[in-house]
């Protein structure tokens, strides 16, 4: 806060600092032990707005590559998520800030 001086008495000014909420990604990495369809079924139950051709994409991926990020957005959300998706047994990376 700063002081400004207006005729006799001091005046406070409110500063508003934004911050920026923060984000986090949630990653499903491959394993040995989930499926295909599996993997779809968890990430159309659990992340919204998931189409079953965006699901079967990170299903490939994960395969291919080993992980694939399925959702970044809100930290809160992602923790959500994350917590979802491990309880359907889906091997998940640690959250990560986007």
């Amino acid at each position: 806060m700063t002081y400004t001086k207006s005729s006799s008495t001091p005046l406070l000014e409110k500063k508003v600092a934004s911050e920026k909420y923060p984000e986090a990604r949630v990653i499903v990495l491959d394993d040995d032990v989930n499926t295909f369809e599996h993997v779809v079924k968890s990430l159309l139950k659990i992340i919204p707005g998931m189409s079953k051709e965006r699901a079967w994409e990170h299903a490939n991926r994960i395969d291919k590559d080993g992980a694939s990020e399925v959702w970044c957005g809100p930290l809160e959300q992602a923790e959500l998520y994350h917590q979802q998706l491990s309880g359907q047994g889906l091997t998940m990376a640690p959250i990560e800030r986007c």
